[in-house]
């Protein structure tokens, strides 16, 4: 029997597997199934073909033109698309899963970090309005915490103790959890926040309900929302938001915080992660020089 490839689609859609994940993960996995879809490879859309009429050679075409509108997004898709075609595969739908052969492009890793100007421009141009006021508060969390955007976007009331400065956070990248304090700043900040927001569940939603129902911003919605907001803010385009959670890492580095200590903040479990924020920096050469002449002094 052959089997189009929206009717495995359908019959993901429908499985324990795709049904069993979180929800952010199941609309970031029918975004990038969408795009896939929608892909027009050699003058017919991906979505119109059956399953094992679609070729290693269509999967290779179509990954190129995902790598046109950047590499970590093409590399998102082709995960999904390999996901999809294994469940093919499992449920006997289809023979091939065309794009176990097409090759991931390595994506560069990013070093970029704000300054301390650029985090407050950034955060003024968006407390100056009430409508992008929360993606404000969304970077200052992610930046004064060393959290990621994801992790911000979905965080609740009930991982916050306003009353004892502390919140609890339980990542989902790597299922670390993490207890941090609170600054009295951002603390007076969250509580006028919950006398605003406090009656729906999340911390940081989008400004205006939709359909009566206050909604995280999405993972596509939140960094459009941000470029407008650095624009404004006149940030150079080299910023992403992404960026705020490294940055607030790397001023942990440069301050002389030991690596135990940045990784109960960050979540991360091998000190291998934490290396690539450990940038060779003049304020870090100069804190290590200082700290070194200090003990020659002391032990003179």
């Amino acid at each position: 029997m052959k089997y189009s490839l929206q009717s495995v689609v359908d019959d993901y859609y429908n499985s324990y597997e795709f049904n069993n994940l979180r929800d952010e993960t199941k609309k970031q996995y029918q975004y990038h199934l969408k795009i896939m879809l929608d892909t027009v490879v050699e003058s017919k859309a991906i979505r119109d073909r059956q399953c094992d009429k679609v070729s290693s050679r269509m999967a290779k075409l179509a990954y190129n033109q995902w790598c046109d509108r950047g590499i970590h997004l093409a590399n998102h898709v082709l995960s999904t698309s390999r996901i999809l075609f294994n469940h093919g595969l499992h449920m006997e739908m289809t023979l091939v899963n065309p794009f176990l052969a097409v090759k991931k492009r390595p994506v560069s890793v990013r070093r970029t970090v704000w300054s301390r100007q650029q985090v407050q421009d950034f955060l003024d141009s968006a407390y100056g309005d009430f409508s992008t006021r929360n993606v404000g508060l969304i970077a200052q969390m992610a930046y004064e915490w060393c959290q990621r955007l994801g992790d911000m976007r979905l965080l609740t009331w009930d991982a916050l103790d306003l009353s004892g400065s502390r919140v609890y956070i339980k990542q989902s990248k790597r299922k670390a959890e993490v207890f941090l304090p609170i600054s009295q700043q951002l603390t007076e900040m969250l509580i006028e926040q919950e006398s605003d927001f406090g009656f729906q569940p999340y911390v940081a939603p989008m400004t205006e309900p939709i359909r009566g129902v206050y909604k995280p911003y999405t993972v596509n919605r939140l960094p459009k929302v941000a470029r407008r907001i650095m624009r404004d803010a006149g940030l150079p385009d080299e910023l992403r938001l992404s960026d705020l959670r490294r940055t607030g890492t790397t001023e942990m580095v440069e301050a002389g915080v030991s690596m135990g200590n940045i990784m109960s903040v960050t979540g991360h479990a091998n000190p291998q992660s934490v290396k690539p924020y450990m940038k060779n920096t003049f304020a870090s050469a100069d804190l290590a020089l200082t700290s070194r002449q200090n003990r020659d002094i002391k032990t003179s």
